[in-house]
């Protein structure tokens, strides 16, 4: 890491990109790391033919050492001299430190001011709370690290915040959900820079996914139920179910495992978790339907009968019900198969 200054090269190609992430102390390291290793590694695709496709650099108030969360020192140039050459796209990152940063009100009056001067404006995860406050979000949907929707939305009611999806565009403004969600951001933009298979290489050179619809939940049902269940009471119950995903899982079955009567399991269950047992058993099932469908090439039948759903009907019946979309599409969607045959 830098622990001067950050000087902008001027070596590079006309037609570059210019790419500014703009921090503060307390910024999450990977929330400016990961979606700048992005840009970075794309110059390097077979696309970019041995140009510089982005030229990035990071911008501060006042330029200099920046202490991340992990407390890793980046380099940075000054808000004032990132913006003496056009810049392409500008990115807030996100981190703790933002609602320090909103008060110094030098941050989001130079983020205000550069905007209409950028191709795009973006904000990774609680980087959103500083393009708001800047007034670039008003009436616009915005998404931001789940933990902190409620927040974003209370502070800033004229903006519509999103708790699911991984990233969200309004034109030229992107924002995305937290830490890792700003590397699905960076491909998207790549992707429409550079094309299809640019981004492609980029996310096989960084060994990620690829890619994640900006639509995509930014955690699983399964997450969604334990963190639900904040007192643990079910975590044996939601393992043993995640193992025998085949087995008769009907309610009386489930309260026997747990020596309760099934009217009293149901309604304890619904009480700590806000969803029925049956709810929670067709979630896990649809879960693990999921995951083989992107990892494997078995016939819908099998991964059908594996994850307990018996056939074909009920399958696809679930997964639009929990997903949105059928199970074919989502195959085509998320395959790992079909990302390595490209």
């Amino acid at each position: 890491m830098q622990s001067k200054k950050a000087n902008i090269s001027r070596t590079i190609e006309t037609e570059a990109k210019r790419v500014v992430f703009v921090i503060y102390p307390g910024v999450t390291l990977l929330d400016v790391a990961g979606p700048l290793q992005a840009f970075s590694s794309a110059n390097n695709t077979e696309i970019a033919e041995g140009r510089r496709v982005y030229e990035v650099a990071i911008a501060s108030p006042e330029g200099g050492p920046v202490a991340t969360d992990c407390l890793v020192d980046l380099g940075t140039v000054s808000l004032d001299h990132a913006a003496v050459q056009p810049i392409d796209t500008l990115i807030v990152a996100g981190g703790d430190g933002v609602f320090d940063a909103l008060d110094q009100r030098n941050i989001v009056s130079w983020i205000k001011a550069q905007s209409p001067n950028c191709r795009r404006v973006a904000s990774t995860c609680m980087g959103s709370f500083l393009t708001a406050a800047a007034g670039l979000l008003d009436g616009q949907n915005v998404t931001t690290h789940w933990r902190h929707v409620e927040e974003l939305q209370r502070r800033f009611p004229k903006i519509n915040v999103k708790r699911d999806p991984l990233f969200v565009r309004n034109g030229a403004m992107w924002s995305s959900a937290g830490v890792t969600a700003g590397i699905d951001l960076a491909l998207a933009m790549i992707e429409e820079d550079m094309g299809h298979t640019a981004a492609m290489q980029v996310a096989q050179a960084l060994v990620v996914f690829f890619k994640r619809p900006g639509g995509q939940s930014q955690f699983s049902d399964i997450l969604s139920i334990q963190a639900s269940e904040t007192e643990g009471l079910f975590a044996d119950l939601h393992a043993w179910i995640a193992g025998h995903l085949q087995s008769d899982l009907s309610v009386p079955k489930m309260a026997e495992r747990l020596a309760m009567s099934p009217r009293s399991f149901s309604r304890k269950y619904k009480e700590k978790t806000g969803i029925t047992p049956a709810k929670t058993v067709e979630m896990m099932r649809v879960d693990a339907a999921k995951h083989a469908l992107a990892r494997s090439n078995l016939p819908l039948a099998k991964i059908a009968f594996n994850t307990g759903f018996l056939d074909e009907q009920r399958l696809r019946r679930a997964f639009q019900r929990h997903v949105g979309t059928s199970p074919m599409a989502y195959r085509g969607t998320f395959s790992a198969a079909e990302c390595d045959a490209i």
